[in-house]
């Protein structure tokens, strides 16, 4: 654009007014200024703008189509004005999350709605990914607050801890379960009496369901599989822990799930819990963010709304 847009402006002014001395006096400047702008227009566009008369001016056939123009940028200028004003009036902010599937709908999710009505100024976007892409994306910058599981080898239980570099705040204690339908288990229990773990037999035939390799509660539960010597020899992976719930349902085999998002379904018997004689230590969830980073505002409502709510 070549032309200044303060000639844009007064051009505007005169045409709406259809009076040179009129729009001077509205745009605060004398008449002289006002006919040096739009002659000076003129000549930038190399055209004539405006019919003079004795009684006013009126816009010629190239003032017409330059005026349509002139005012849809006027009103688009303004529109974003007045969304700016309504923001800082707001004090409108962004918050970007990182959190897994399963942790999104169980933890997250069910506050969300009522968090987003009592804060309606501050804008959230949600990543649904896994705990380490969550802390990758920390570290990276590219999120501004993380909701993560972290196993007893992270922070201390029941305090702020800190974790390849990242600051994590306790939000709620879980705990791991193995869990199946009866139907599933009943075979088992009638060919071994007592206790099913007790016999090596039973983890050979057995099919368990598990989160993939790389999912930090499979690394966590691994661990303690270890430290008990327990070998699983049929083991089907499933990339979330939605997905392991439905298969133990539908009678596949013994899921590891979170004990806290199966209650209703052992309530109601449609799944059992599996007992391994000692219990898997349990971790906690909460937020995780950069230590770097001071807490912004919309952070700090966040995290103390859901601490209030879980502690």
């Amino acid at each position: 654009m070549e032309q200044n847009l303060n000639l844009y402006q007064i051009f505007y002014e005169v045409a709406g007014c259809r009076n040179f001395s009129v729009a001077a006096k509205k745009l605060y400047i004398s008449q002289p200024a006002v006919s040096k702008s739009i002659a000076k227009l003129e000549e930038g566009l190399h055209t004539v703008l405006f019919h003079r008369s004795s009684r006013g001016v009126t816009l010629t056939p190239e003032g017409e189509l330059l005026y349509q123009y002139v005012e849809q940028a006027l009103s688009s200028l303004k529109s974003g004005e007045d969304q700016l004003h309504a923001s800082a009036s707001l004090k409108v902010s962004h918050l970007s999350i990182g959190v897994s599937a399963t942790l999104c709908k169980y933890v997250l999710l069910p506050l969300l709605k009522s968090f987003i009505e009592e804060n309606p100024a501050i804008k959230l976007s949600i990543s649904c990914q896994s705990t380490f892409d969550t802390i990758s994306a920390l570290l990276n910058g590219t999120i501004d607050l993380g909701l993560v599981g972290i196993p007893p080898a992270g922070p201390g239980a029941g305090t702020s801890g800190n974790v390849q570099g990242i600051t994590f705040l306790p939000l709620k204690t879980i705990e791991d379960i193995f869990v199946a339908t009866d139907a599933y288990l009943a075979p088992f229990q009638s060919k071994y009496k007592g206790e099913l773990y007790k016999n090596q037999s039973f983890f050979q035939e057995a099919s368990f369901i598990m989160l993939d390799r790389e999912n930090i509660s499979r690394k966590h539960v691994d661990t303690f599989l270890s430290s008990q010597d327990f070998i699983l020899h049929h083991v089907i992976e499933v990339n979330n822990m939605d997905l392991s719930i439905e298969f133990a349902k539908a009678g596949l085999g013994i899921a590891c799930v979170i004990g806290g998002f199966v209650e209703k379904d052992i309530k109601n018997c449609l799944l059992r819990e599996v007992k391994l004689g000692h219990k898997i230590p349990k971790r906690q969830i909460g937020f995780a963010y950069l230590p770097k980073t001071p807490i912004s505002q919309a952070m700090d409502i966040l995290i103390q709304y859901y601490q209030v709510h879980y502690l």
